[in-house]
Order: C-alpha cells, then sequence, then structure tokens
C-alpha cells in the first residue's frame, strides 16, 4: 500500500527529505518565478479571450496541485501561449468571446482536458503522444507562433482586427489599419522594442557593468514588470485611456472563486475534440521540457505519473475560475536557472501569486492591453523556428512534407484543422515508412562471416543464392512489400535456386505478416526455389513453432547467416 500511495502521491516521497537548505532554494526559485509570472498570466490570459485575472487564477491552483501529482522538480505549470491559443480557437467557434458562456465554456474546455489526461494516465496511454512527431510539432509550434504574434498586432495599434488564421488576421490588420490609435502604437510598439532589448542583451550588458550573474538574471526575469510598472504609470499620469488607449480596467482582488464547468451535453460534445487535442499538445511540450530539465540533474520523470499530475492541474484551473494549461518551457527553465530543487517551489509560486490576486490587481487598473500584447508577442518569438523546414529537407524529405503541411494547414485553416493535420500526417508517415521496409540484399564480406549490403560494400556472393535482410519487424502493412520484392527478383533471375531471409532486426512477425510467408514459400517452391530463414529471433521463432508454417518451409531455420549461405551454396 505504502508502494501505491507512493506512486500516485510523488509528493510523499520528495517530502519525506524536505530540509531547510531545499526551502531556500525553492523560495527563491518563487520569488523570481513569481515576478514573471504576473505579467504572463495576465497576457495569457487575454490571448485565450478571458477577462486577465482567469490568467492569475489559471496559475494558482493548477500548480498546487502540480506538486502534489507530478514528477517534474522543476516543471512550472499555468497558462501557456499555444495552449492558450487553441482555448480561442476552440470556443471562438461555440460561444462569442467576452460572455459569460464564453467564461463558463473554457472551464468545461479545462474539465474535459483535465479528464482526458487523468484518464490517460491512469490506463498508461502515456503512447499516444508518440504518434505526433517532433518535427510535425515543431511545425505546428511554429506556425502557432506567428498566428499568435499576429494575433496581438491588434492590441499593439489599437485597432478591431479579428481571424482565426494568418491570412485572415492579416487582410483584417490591413483592413482596419487606418484605425490606428497612435498613442496605443507607440506604447505597444515601445514596449515590444523594450523587452527584446531586455531578454536579448541586458543581462550581458548588466555583468559588463559589474553586477552579479546571480543579481543580472534576476533584473533581466523582472524586466517585464518594469515594463508592465511604466507603461501603466504612463497611462495614469498622463490620462491616456481617456484618448483611446485601451486598458486592462477593473479586475477583481479576490482569491481565485469556485466555480462550476458547464455540463450541457451539446457544449461538451463540441468542446470533446479541441479538448483531446489540447490534451495531447500539451501532454507532448510539457513532457519535453520536464524530460530535458530532469536529465541535466540525472532525475526520472514518469510519463503516466505527469499525465496524472497534468489532469488534476486541469480540473482544479475548470474549479477556480481558470482555463486548460500545461508545463510552460521559458518559466521552467526560469525555475530551473533559479534553483528550484522540488515540486515546492511551484506551490511558493502559487502563494506569491495568491498574495498578487489580493493585493495587487487594483495596481493595474491602468495597465495597456498593448503591454500585454508585447509581453505575448516577445515571449512567442522563441517558439518560431524555421530551420525545422532546413534541417527536414536535408535529412528527409518525408519529413518536410509533413512539417511543411502542418504549418500551411495551421497558418491557412487554423490551429485545431493544424494539429489535426499534424497527427494525420505523424501516422501516416510512419504507415508509409513502415509499410516500405529497407530490405538489403547482403553478401559475405571477405574474410570474415558478416554479410553487408551489396551496394555498400564489397562482398562476395553466388548467383543462386539470394540473401535478404528485412531491417523491420513483419505484419500487415509491409508484408505484402515482401512479397512483391521477391517475387520480382526472383521471377528475374533463373539463376536462384535459394533464398535466405536473415531475420536480424525482425521483432514481430503477425498473423497477416505469417500468412505472407507461407505465400512466398509456395510461390518459390512452384518455381523450384527454396526459402530459408537465419538468425531468428527467440520470441519469434515461439510464435512460429505454434503455427503450421515450419512445418510446410520448404528450406531450413540456420543459427546464422553464415552458415545459411555455405549450406546453401553446397546444395546448389
Amino acid at each position: 500500500m505504502p508502494f501505491s500511495l507512493t506512486r500516485y502521491l510523488p509528493i510523499l516521497d520528495w517530502g519525506r527529505s524536505y530540509n531547510r537548505i531545499t526551502l531556500a532554494k525553492d523560495l527563491i526559485a518563487a520569488v523570481i518565478v513569481t515576478i514573471m509570472l504576473i505579467p504572463q498570466s495576465l497576457a495569457y490570459a487575454l490571448l485565450a479571450g478571458l477577462p486577465p485575472e482567469a490568467g492569475l487564477y489559471a496559475s494558482i491552483a493548477p500548480i498546487l496541485l502540480y506538486a502534489v501529482f507530478g514528477t517534474s522538480k522543476a516543471l512550472a505549470v499555468g497558462p501557456v501561449a499555444v495552449v492558450s491559443l487553441m482555448t480561442a480557437a476552440a470556443l471562438g467557434n461555440i460561444v462569442e468571446q467576452g460572455t459569460m458562456g464564453y467564461a463558463a465554456a473554457a472551464l468545461s474546455l479545462a474539465a474535459l482536458s483535465g479528464l482526458i489526461l487523468l484518464a490517460m494516465g491512469i490506463f498508461r496511454l502515456g503512447f499516444v503522444a508518440n504518434f505526433l512527431s517532433h518535427p510535425v510539432i515543431s511545425g505546428f509550434i511554429t506556425a502557432s507562433g506567428l498566428i499568435i504574434a499576429a494575433s496581438q498586432i491588434k492590441h499593439i495599434l489599437g485597432v478591431d482586427a479579428q481571424g482565426h488564421t494568418l491570412v485572415a488576421l492579416v487582410a483584417s490588420l490591413i483592413e482596419h489599419l487606418p484605425e490606428t490609435n497612435g498613442k496605443t502604437a507607440i506604447i505597444g510598439i515601445t514596449a515590444t522594442v523594450v523587452l527584446l532589448v531586455i531578454r536579448n542583451g541586458l543581462k550581458p550588458a548588466l555583468i559588463g557593468l559589474g553586477l552579479g550573474k546571480t543579481l543580472a538574471d534576476i533584473a533581466t526575469k523582472a524586466g517585464p514588470v518594469f515594463v508592465v510598472v511604466l507603461t501603466t504609470l504612463a497611462v495614469w499620469l498622463f490620462g491616456l485611456h481617456d484618448q483611446g488607449v485601451r486598458i486592462v480596467g477593473d479586475v477583481p482582488q479576490s482569491l481565485p472563486p469556485l466555480t462550476m464547468p458547464a455540463l450541457a451535453p451539446d457544449l461538451l460534445r463540441q468542446l470533446l475534440l479541441p479538448a483531446f487535442l489540447i490534451s495531447i499538445i500539451g501532454f507532448v511540450e510539457s513532457i519535453s521540457v520536464a524530460q530535458t530539465l530532469a536529465a541535466k540533474k540525472r532525475q526520472r520523470i514518469d510519463p503516466d505519473q505527469e499525465l496524472i499530475g497534468l489532469g488534476a492541474a486541469n480540473i482544479g484551473a475548470s474549479l477556480t475560475g481558470g482555463f486548460p494549461v500545461t508545463g510552460g518551457f521559458s518559466r521552467s527553465v526560469v525555475n530551473f536557472d533559479a534553483g528550484a530543487e522540488t515540486p515546492a517551489a511551484g506551490a511558493f509560486t502559487a502563494i506569491g501569486l495568491a498574495i498578487a490576486a489580493v493585493a495587487l490587481t487594483p495596481l493595474i487598473y491602468f495597465l495597456p492591453q498593448a503591454t500585454l500584447a508585447a509581453t505575448i508577442i516577445v515571449a512567442v518569438l522563441s517558439l518560431v523556428d524555421f530551420s525545422i523546414l532546413r534541417r527536414s529537407w536535408a535529412y528527409s524529405k518525408a519529413d518536410f512534407s509533413a512539417v511543411l503541411a502542418t504549418i500551411l494547414v495551421t497558418l491557412g485553416i487554423g490551429v485545431e484543422a493544424g494539429v489535426s493535420a499534424g497527427v494525420g500526417l505523424s501516422i501516416l508517415l510512419h504507415l508509409y515508412k513502415s509499410s516500405r521496409p529497407h530490405i538489403a540484399e547482403v553478401g559475405l564480406v571477405p574474410g570474415t562471416e558478416h554479410f553487408r549490403n551489396i551496394l555498400r560494400h564489397k562482398v562476395k556472393t553466388d548467383p543462386s543464392v539470394l540473401a535478404l535482410r528485412v531491417d523491420e519487424s513483419l505484419f500487415f502493412a509491409n508484408a505484402r512489400f515482401l512479397e512483391d520484392r521477391i517475387q520480382t527478383r526472383v521471377a528475374g533471375d533463373a539463376k536462384i535456386k535459394h533464398v535466405i531471409l536473415q531475420c536480424t532486426a525482425i521483432n514481430e512477425i503477425d498473423l497477416s505478416a505469417l500468412e505472407s510467408l507461407e505465400a512466398i514459400n509456395t510461390r518459390l517452391r512452384e518455381m523450384g526455389v527454396l526459402l530459408h530463414l537465419s538468425e531468428v529471433k527467440g520470441p519469434v521463432m515461439d510464435r512460429l513453432q505454434r503455427s503450421r508454417f515450419l512445418d510446410h518451409l520448404s528450406g531450413q531455420v540456420f543459427l546464422t547467416q553464415f552458415e545459411a549461405a555455405q549450406t546453401a551454396s553446397s546444395l546448389s
């Protein structure tokens, strides 16, 4: 029983060894991350089409729940750019933004995502995320980053542009360009430039001036807060909100409220697919960050328990006025670099954000929306990585096609279509590659007992013996390809009297492939050719022995390829 509790409640494991030194490190990390998260949480709520306080609420209970159920010591859970965009895209097709129904639907989306993640974790279905290839994910995130940046330009300019695709957004921005508010544009562009300078050049500059590395790092992380303070003061002092500069306005001064997701069957049905896509994308992003950071300290991440932790976090968000959340890259890296030792750092961050929600919200009344938009744009620029196109083109044309298609679909049709296309293309790409396994004709390397591809090495071959190495397990999708390959090769060469299948790389043969092997054996026998197998793995041999295939095999099964080739040559 204790083992079972520790499996599902990792806090019981790391909590036993918690001490003052760890506490001090976690508190320092929490202070730094809290400073960073205040403007970021407000901004991502804006991106999701929700009131700014929803971003704070979505960063409190979820972090606390992840600290109890999660396995990563450094992962920081909360709103992230891509999931916020997917939330806006999913809800925008169902309910009108700015209404009570929109906020309630966001709660339902978070609840559904949480339940899906929780179920996947309990039933150990984390492998489902493997159907999204990393190149396709990179393509989707790059396209999403462009859409997110484009969607925030309207706030930078102070116009009412709309659209869920890059084409629609650009067209709408051009149409509304004459309505640009000059003062808003000055604030938005200045904030963007300053944030870029802070991100890319402030830390080296401060270190060059003699400031310690730690203090320089804290100052850099707090940079967005300084921009928030300065632009808020500017709006207040000069009364810019009366001159068309849009501000955040009233934000409730309270802890996250207890909320209940809308449970209308029709709404849940419409949200089910978006919730599944958000869950998969969120999990892939989160687990990638968690495993990368864990590897640096030789720690272990349990993917199935991570699903449970993220599921609990999303359910928590749905019950406390939030929206879908996941582990964020930038905040997690900051948390790690700041010295976080345990998930307790996240819990302390949640406490800091709760204090901000209660005590600091009146101070952001005059915060211009353009500043939050600048925060989002600068944050998502790191997501845009077109080098994936160059790298995939150089490495694999099939992967390049999948990445390019994902980017184009996401930009041209929308994020849901983009991630759906990504999933579909990943699966199709896998099936295509698996259905056309690499089959090498091999020969003997002189002076050895090793067999290698005749197209890559100088080897000895016997015209009467065709030796093939299949570099893939055999199953229903590729069995016919092997049939056709052998049929074509043998039919075109009357000298061949023996075919040897080297089974070194074959880990499994399913029933469809077994039937194909039986068909190959029958056809070769009719052509006066014997079929042999070599280097068959134990589990594969166990299955073959449970069938009648070996009884009807025209040739023999050999322990080594060398023995098979020698025997076949002597029989010719």
